[in-house]
């Protein structure tokens, strides 16, 4: 599989949406003001941190809009929820 080396979204119209998400999700995590905090000047681990809480949120938003019994289709096969 070929790995895409820039960093844009699938649909260009979600970058706002998911800058918005990056904070909000930040701010859950306790992180105030990380929207104007120098990234570089965190962890590896606060800023793994929220990418994964964001991750983790967005499954479980698909999961439960999925319907029951769904198929769902991956570049690695099938896999049946």
């Amino acid at each position: 599989m070929e790995r895409n080396s820039s960093n844009k979204p699938a649909a260009p119209n979600a970058a706002n949406f998911l800058n918005n998400f990056k904070y909000e999700v930040a701010n859950e995590l306790g992180m105030s003001n990380y929207q104007n905090v120098d990234k570089g000047q965190l962890t590896s681990r606060e800023n793994g941190y929220v990418g994964g809480y964001m991750v983790k949120k967005m499954i479980q938003y698909a999961e439960q809009n999925m319907p029951n019994n769904a198929s769902m289709t991956t570049g690695y096969g099938t896999q049946t929820k």
